[in-house]
């Protein structure tokens, strides 16, 4: 099967830091390539050859502090994003 390219919208991405954790974590998911995150348009673009990751992927927004668009976006969420931008900004290239 071939690697299909998806996109969605996140909530609370805010700059480079940001974008940095999150690539980094979703990353490390299984059957996740080529995570790429536009802090401009709050969008993040990945391939996967797996339809159904499309949900982990989802789930591992929402824990970092990263919700999609169409999610609640609590309190929690944003102070989970805070601390998600700040370790982004913290790690080596």
């Amino acid at each position: 099967m071939e690697s299909m390219k998806f996109t969605l919208s996140v909530q609370n991405i805010k700059c480079g830091g940001c974008a940095k954790t999150i690539t980094t974590k979703l990353s490390e998911l299984e059957n996740i390539t080529d995570v790429a995150v536009d802090v401009n348009s709050g969008t993040v673009t990945y391939e996967s050859k797996d339809a159904t990751a499309k949900q982990d992927l989802r789930d591992k927004l929402k824990a970092l502090g990263y919700p999609t668009v169409d999610a609640k976006n609590g309190l929690g969420d944003r102070a989970k994003s805070l601390l998600s931008c700040a370790t982004g900004r913290l790690m080596k290239e």
